[in-house]
């Protein structure tokens, strides 16, 4: 009912066209299944002409269009998010058909080959209405209904295409790669942390139940709770008042590794928005001092709304111009723990960023490990005689982890290694999980976390 903006330019205009909404006097029943395919298609073209991660896009771009419902919102973005985690296969579907690989391409394949749906069924919703797809072109058609039931893998598939991974990528995951790139093409779970400076994880479950949720305790973290589905956990109760926080079950686990204390001094050094600095800070107690650090000052900032919600008041934090700023000399020796969460390829996060994976480029990833080393040995400065420096990445390559960790040994004779098992029964208590050794490395297909890489030194 009533006229909503278009979802795209009119025809011969530059820009979206601006049309007043007429008040509603019922319940908007929300888009039609052929506006939201049109919709998906141009939050697809969004995402691919920009350079920013795809939740920045998708983020602004939902905010530029407000007059969608909360689950148009959900279908498309979840619709944007499986048509990045199968672009490959789709893309080789396409190929194989002469079907185009445009993103309207890939998101009518993926009705055929994802969704069941036959070709007639794609002309009926590409029908050229308001706010609907283009005609279906009689070559379309004839191409789609190649692509009935012609399933998502197939055995011609290269190993790079079936593994959803840049063809250079690809031998950098060694011999685990088959299994690893499937287990990074599913979607990841929702994972919380509770925040020990409120509450308790018993009381948090209770918490969210309330708010209509049906938390899990995770298998590995003593704070973690998961969660089915995609629920709006920032409109509870428990999130708003800051009894949890969003945070993947492995980076609960890397922070919980720092054996953070109350009274220490502690600096999370690549601090970014902050999601390790509120674990740390629930395990200070609020007592001490805790340093979030980062040279990406807005990213800093917006730490700021998140520290307050979770109460944590013992932490100051220190924009950097770089990992050599004079201000890391003058605090040389001045910390009891130092965590070194390193910019890295973000491999293992890639179920969460699936454009990460098409995003990443052979120079970037040579530049981004040198700064890795750099930024360990600057930040090893900080440590104070018997402290430790954790090393964290977000990666499952060895270049990015072991490497990085033997360089740094080899040029030191005043760090060790502490075995993983050593710092997992002084933080957590028990034997760390299957696999660990001298480091840990968390994996999607066995420990069911992001990939993460965790040394202790």
């Amino acid at each position: 009912p009533g006229a909503w903006p278009a979802l795209s330019p009119a025809r011969g205009e530059g820009k979206t066209r601006q049309v007043d909404r007429p008040v509603r006097t019922c319940p908007d029943p929300g888009m039609t299944p052929a506006a939201r395919l049109q919709a998906s298609i141009e939050l697809s073209e969004a995402i691919a002409a920009d350079s920013r991660p795809a939740d920045a896009v998708v983020s602004e771009w939902l905010r530029d269009r407000r007059f969608i419902g909360s689950k148009d919102r959900r279908h498309l973005t979840q619709a944007v998010y499986d048509r990045l985690r199968h672009r490959a296969r789709l893309d080789w579907w396409c190929e194989r058909v002469h079907l185009g690989q445009s993103e309207r391409s890939r998101a009518l394949a993926e009705l055929v080959i994802v969704g069941g749906h036959l070709a007639g069924d794609v002309a009926q919703l590409c029908s050229g209405q308001r706010f609907g797809p283009e005609v279906l072109s009689p070559k379309e058609k004839t191409r789609l209904e190649k692509l009935e039931r012609a399933p998502l893998d197939h055995r011609e598939q290269p190993p790079e295409v079936a593994g959803e991974c840049p063809a250079w990528l690809l031998p950098k995951f060694g011999p685990e790669a088959a299994a690893t790139l499937a287990a990074l093409a599913t979607e990841a779970p929702l994972d919380l942390r509770v925040n020990r400076l409120k509450t308790r994880r018993e009381e948090a479950l209770a918490a969210l139940v309330a708010d209509g949720l049906h938390p899990q305790p995770a298998p590995l973290s003593p704070l973690g709770l998961r969660l089915t589905g995609r629920p709006n956990v920032a409109e509870t109760a428990a999130f708003k008042g800051g009894l949890v926080e969003r945070q993947d079950e492995g980076s609960q686990l890397a922070a919980l590794l720092v054996g953070a204390r109350p009274g220490m001094r502690v600096i999370d050094f690549c601090a970014g928005a902050g999601g390790k600095t509120l674990a740390l800070a629930g395990e200070m107690a609020n007592k001490g001092a805790l340093i979030a650090s980062d040279v990406l000052e807005k990213r800093l900032e917006r730490a700021g709304e998140r520290l307050r919600r979770a109460g944590a008041h013992n932490v100051t934090r220190r924009p950097l111009g770089s990992h050599r700023d004079p201000w890391v000399k003058r605090h040389k020796a001045g910390f009891d723990r130092v965590l070194v969460d390193a910019p890295c390829s973000g491999t293992g996060a890639w179920r969460r960023n699936p454009d990460a994976r098409w995003r990443s480029q052979p120079d970037e990833f040579e530049r981004i490990k040198a700064l890795q080393g750099e930024i360990l040995e600057s930040a090893a400065r900080l440590a104070r005689p018997g402290g430790r420096v954790v090393y964290v990445t977000c990666s499952l390559l060895p270049e990015e982890n072991e490497a990085q960790v033997e360089r740094f040994l080899a040029a030191r004779d005043d760090f060790r290694l502490v075995p993983i098992a050593q710092a997992w029964a002084e933080s957590l208590g028990g034997a760390p999980p299957a696999g660990a050794g001298e480091t840990l490395t968390l994996r999607p297909e066995i420990h069911g976390t992001d990939g993460l890489f965790v040394a202790v030194l």
